[in-house]
């Protein structure tokens, strides 16, 4: 059985071809061109003829990560404002053809996980992707949780400080995504730092000011991560994104505080572990998740 997966991001569209065992037989990249028509869609779908025309077999179905919140039946994105015209209920498998399943980006490298990489095996798991912003996802008794609306795992926008006059881009104040995501460090550093990158890179050459700013950061995520805990005692705490690249730079300081913040029952502590995949997180994920709606068929 072959699945393609396809992952629409703002920049590229990635595309692979799996079989059953989660192993990469192919993969492909293209331009996406957000360029304000629906050019992209045409992209898209050059992608899966080519996947197809590679693997000169049938094809089980297709799985597409994208951005923004799917419908009830994981058809099509049902919401995204102001981004990728023509998106939004657009069926897929009447246009490529396949049966196909669409999910959310960051539900995608849940799926990644769940699937065939860290988290494989477990049956209650917590993902957030630290990059730009702070997406995330729920596994709860081994099914992807979506919730209503299919939203459920926006946890950047879990609110650390109701009474903080920055708001994320839902209104919500003093959010996660605030306090770590890559599209505020200018603002939180005061202009000192463009990134997380720059950032840590000071903060390893021991600059007081990058310091500061890191570790508040970092405390910030372990409150937010004790409390998903203290909510949903999950097995496995998964770390994916840009931001998980800073190594030790990110998880020593981490597990120091947790070990100030995390409540552990009977000394029960709660792993937290970086994402095995990273670029194609996306398209995997979303394969997986379409693999495992077709055996359910």
């Amino acid at each position: 059985m072959h699945i393609i997966g396809i992952d629409l991001g703002g920049t590229n569209v990635k595309g692979i071809v799996i079989d059953e065992t989660g192993t990469i037989l192919k993969q492909h990249y293209v331009a996406t061109q957000d360029t304000g028509d629906t050019t992209w869609r045409v992209n898209v779908l050059e992608m899966v003829l080519y996947l197809k025309s590679w693997l000169q077999g049938p094809v089980a179905a297709i799985g597409m990560s994208a951005p923004g919140l799917p419908d009830e039946h994981n058809s099509c994105i049902a919401f995204l404002p102001n981004r990728l015209n023509g998106l939004e209920n657009f069926i897929w498998t009447h246009y490529l053809g396949e049966k196909s399943f669409v999910l959310n980006d960051a539900h995608s490298a849940l799926m990644a996980e769940a699937a065939f990489g860290v988290a494989k095996g477990y049956k209650n798991v917590v993902l957030l992707t630290l990059g730009t912003g702070i997406g995330g996802g729920l596994l709860i008794n081994g099914q992807l949780y979506q919730g209503l609306n299919q939203m459920a795992g926006h946890l950047g926008h879990f609110s650390l400080n109701a009474t903080d006059d920055e708001v994320s881009i839902i209104g919500m104040p003093g959010s996660l995504e605030y306090a770590i995501g890559n599209y505020s460090v200018a603002k939180r550093s005061k202009g000192r730092f463009e990134s997380t990158w720059e950032l840590v890179e000071a903060y390893r050459k021991g600059d007081a000011w990058a310091t500061l700013v890191w570790l508040t950061s970092l405390q910030k995520l372990a409150v937010a991560l004790s409390s998903l805990i203290n909510a949903f005692s999950p097995e496995l705490i998964v770390l994916a994104g840009g931001i998980t690249f800073a190594d030790g730079a990110l998880f020593e300081p981490l597990k120091q505080y947790m070990d100030l913040y995390e409540w552990r029952p009977g000394g029960k502590q709660t792993p937290i572990v970086q994402a095995h995949f990273g670029d194609m997180a996306g398209a995997i994920g979303a394969a997986g998740f379409a693999l495992s709606k077709i055996k359910n068929l």
